[in-house]
């Protein structure tokens, strides 16, 4: 029960999260969501040359960004284990947005994380109110004060 994550760091940055902590945190924001059973989770690390590449592709953006979420789609039914989809966080930008300090890098991938994750299960920030409940959904999963987790930085 819970998700299975598998990580890949393909960044040139290291050492800014642990696997395991990472793992409880998608189980809780899976488990907290209504998730039930097994779930998988992909996780990329990577830089904004990778990052930007995707969001072109993906979302007609030629820009880096901090983090993509990718949902799966079309889950089989009754399928053993359910495929959630994939999170792409990008530690070169989490680097210039933290100005390099390593403690604030190491919440910042906390935060895409679960702001990744809960794009995946569906939740979206496109009005006040949806901001408004993401927030606390972040808040409540990372176990944060509500402003330091939905900072006044641009929308994600």
């Amino acid at each position: 029960m819970g998700v299975a994550l598998a990580v890949s760091n393909e960044s040139t940055r290291k050492q800014l999260y642990r696997s395991d902590a990472l793992t409880r945190l998608a189980d809780r924001i899976y488990e907290g969501e209504g998730g039930a059973g097994t779930a998988e989770l992909s996780l990329l690390f990577c830089d904004d040359d990778a990052i930007q590449e995707l969001n072109r592709d993906y979302r007609g953006k030629d820009a880096p960004t901090d983090v993509l979420s990718f949902a799966q789609e079309g889950a089989m039914p009754g399928a053993p284990v359910r495929i959630l989809g994939d999170i792409v966080i990008s530690l070169e930008t989490v680097e210039r947005q933290c100005q390099g300090e390593r403690a604030a890098m190491r919440r910042e991938v906390y935060l895409l994380f679960c702001h990744g994750m809960l794009h995946i299960l569906g939740h979206t920030h496109d009005s006040a109110p949806e901001q408004a409940r993401m927030a606390a959904r972040q808040a409540a999963y990372l176990q944060w004060p509500l402003e330091a987790a939905w900072p006044a930085e641009p929308a994600r």
